[in-house]
């Protein structure tokens, strides 16, 4: 198994992300959050969300911006997402970390 390649801006804190917290996070990726103007939530530890994003998410502080790039085994695989997400696609997200529930 791979981790996801994150590259992260420059920490504004060290408020990191704990199992079981709710993360509100901005993206762009395929869709975005900024064309629902809806931040997206999820829990951390949950598998609210793909493997790549537990785990890039895990490594950012509140405030931060990161690039994740997802291999296929850290998104969706071999079967990928049917009509949405080709098999074995690696995706990329710009991910902003606006807010800890």
């Amino acid at each position: 198994l791979s981790t996801p390649a994150v590259k992260i801006s420059p920490a504004l804190g060290r408020t990191f992300p704990k199992k079981g917290q709710t993360c509100v996070v901005h993206y762009i990726g395929k869709d975005s959050s900024h064309y629902r103007n809806k931040p997206f939530k999820f829990k951390i530890g949950r598998q609210e969300v793909i493997k790549g994003w537990e785990e890039g998410v895990a490594q950012m502080s509140l405030g931060q911006r990161a690039k994740i790039t997802c291999t296929p085994d850290m998104a969706y695989g071999a079967t990928g997402h049917p009509g949405v997400i080709p098999p074995n696609a690696t995706l990329i997200f710009d991910v902003e970390l606006l807010k800890l529930e």
